[in-house]
């Protein structure tokens, strides 16, 4: 038998999930519509993307905002508030601080946000995928969906970061032998990220492969030169197509039997942040 809980059951914290959200939300507001443009002002590197990459930040908002209001009812309450719990209020302050601080060009510190936010993201999306399995719509798409979304984004960010901190400056610098191998590496490694999240169970995460997918071609489409890196990027983003076909075909073949969503399998925890 299900529950039945009063919207009132955990108040407290959902005001505070109330707040944060808008304090998150307003911190990446900044960065677009701020006095700098930062996604054109900032660092550039050979992992950079293209701006429109960052166009994902605008769907994990919307889709956080409809977990922010399913909080109140009796099946995101379980998930959020029971479930959850302080971990979004705590990946809402850690997400603010690094995103004010890249926008400010501190790089190494906002590395270590990075890491931060990447750390507590993977602990809320393990939560949601092993022990939550979405029982309604509403479950997969203001639970499952954005977590899985902002797991993936999470991933890129460490990556763009750690290239910011210790990586070359690309208007200044020419790309050296070592700079093409680990870019070479960064590509590999997203790429076989979104092959960990097809395969993390008979379905897949499907979100979480096209955030991977998506941050590679961005990247292909803004790394020109040199020739190495624009064809590495491209190759990586072809095959993590691959696995945004393999999660494709795993969703809808669960749809088929009536199933919902994925559960996490234990010994295929995600890469980042575990």
């Amino acid at each position: 038998m299900p529950s039945h809980s009063s919207w009132s059951d955990g108040l407290f914290l959902k005001i505070i999930n109330v707040v944060v959200y808008f304090l998150f939300l307003g911190s990446n507001v900044y960065t677009v519509a701020g006095p700098t443009d930062i996604y054109y002002t900032g660092k550039d590197t050979y992992v950079t993307p293209a701006p429109w990459a960052f166009l994902i930040w605008s769907l994990i908002h919307l889709l956080l905002l409809g977990t922010i209001i399913y909080q109140f009812f009796d099946g995101g309450k379980q998930v959020v508030i029971d479930g959850i719990s302080w971990r979004l209020p705590l990946l809402a302050v850690l997400n603010a601080i690094y995103v004010n601080v890249w926008a400010r060009h501190y790089y190494v510190v906002a590395f270590v946000f990075a890491l931060l936010v990447s750390s507590t993201v993977t602990h809320i999306y393990y939560v949601v995928k092993k022990y939550h399995e979405p029982q309604s719509i509403a479950d997969e798409i203001f639970v499952h969906l954005p977590f899985s979304l902002y797991h993936g984004w999470t991933t890129v960010l460490v990556i763009l970061t750690a290239f910011e901190a210790f990586g070359t400056n690309a208007a200044i610098h020419p790309a050296g032998i070592w700079t093409k191998v680990f870019a070479f590496l960064a590509f590999f490694f997203l790429e076989a990220t979104a092959a960990t999240y097809a395969f993390s169970s008979a379905e897949g995460d499907l979100p979480a492969s096209i955030a991977i997918a998506w941050s590679l071609w961005a990247i292909f489409a803004r790394q020109r030169h040199p020739a190495f890196i624009h064809w590495s990027a491209l190759a990586f983003a072809i095959l993590s197509l691959v696995w945004v076909v393999k999660a494709a075909i795993g969703v809808g073949l669960k749809l088929r039997r009536g199933g919902r969503g994925i559960s996490l399998d234990e010994e295929r925890a995600p890469l980042i942040g575990s």
